[in-house]
């Protein structure tokens, strides 16, 4: 059933319009890299690359989203992704593909991991969000006209949430084939129910004040969550944690988990893409929020 909403456009506080970018438009990730047997990691002439990315894989001090981290193995999952390889990040495998998708920049390619790899990285990463584009044009997305209710089951322990009918039909399919294709995901009914779909601007704001981490970060000002193309979906959980904790323990745990996983390597088959320091967090491109 379709659920009506009568909603305030937000006024641009940009001087002259933005375009708002079209599916054709956004950067598509890199076709999955074919699995590798541990020999085919095993690479002469990259053991000291492959040394230095070990070293630094749990102790690099660093902030790639402005908050404190230690090591970049949360990381490791999109960032092997991108640079079309499966070997592991300690690996000489790891190191000549980083060396190869590292070429033609400064400093010259050598296969180790530095923070200012992951930030060239991430501004891929972050431009397939329709979304960024209207941030960085100080703009707030708009609310979402029509809603759809999804079903009981979909929703993180029956929650009720909401979704645009298109982004919620793309949810089903990707729902449908990553359970089809994985049983280990499908072993578990939690895996990839929505526990946030639509959020209202106003719920929003009044969350931001009582809770004072509305930073960008942890939580958006203009959330991505009000143009109904956004799910948090479930993707597993460390223990004491929620499945929503932004923790680093819990985030680690994440992107290890077979549901992480099977989005990195196939959301985009289906419209969706990830705010990478959530794990959870995914956004549908296939309409102009």
């Amino acid at each position: 059933m379709l659920l009506l909403l009568v909603t305030l456009r937000v006024t641009s506080c940009a001087s002259t319009p933005v375009d708002r970018p079209s599916i054709a438009e956004l950067t598509e990730p890199p076709p999955a890299p074919p699995p590798v047997t541990q020999t085919e990691c095993r690479v002469a002439g990259w053991e000291g690359p492959a040394r230095a990315n070990a070293g630094s894989l749990q102790t690099l001090a660093w902030a790639p989203f402005r908050r404190p981290e230690i090591g970049w193995e949360t990381y490791a999952p999109l960032i092997a992704r991108e640079i079309g390889t499966s070997c592991g990040p300690q690996s000489e495998g790891f190191a000549k593909a980083l060396a190869a998708w590292q070429s033609g920049q400064t400093p010259p390619a050598d296969g180790i991991f530095k923070a200012e790899d992951f930030a060239r990285l991430q501004g891929v990463v972050q431009t397939r969000r329709p979304v960024i584009k209207l941030a960085a044009a100080k703009i707030c997305p708009d609310t979402a006209d029509v809603l759809a209710t999804a079903r009981l089951e979909e929703g993180y322990s029956g929650k009720t949430v909401w979704l645009r009918p298109g982004a919620l039909d793309a949810y089903r399919r990707m729902v449908a084939a990553a359970k089809a294709e994985v049983p280990e995901i499908a072993a578990d009914p939690r895996n990839l129910t929505i526990f946030s779909g639509y959020r209202s601007p106003a719920a929003d704001a009044a969350r931001c004040a009582s809770e004072g981490n509305c930073d960008g970060i942890v939580r958006a000002v203009c959330s991505p969550h009000r143009t109904g193309l956004t799910a948090d979906v479930y993707v597993g959980q460390a223990p004491g944690f929620g499945p929503d904790s932004t923790a680093d323990p819990n985030r680690l745990f994440m992107t290890r988990t077979a549901t992480y996983r099977w989005l990195l390597a196939n959301a985009h088959r289906f419209g969706w893409v990830n705010y990478p320091f959530e794990p959870w967090h995914w956004e549908w491109t296939g309409e102009a929020p």
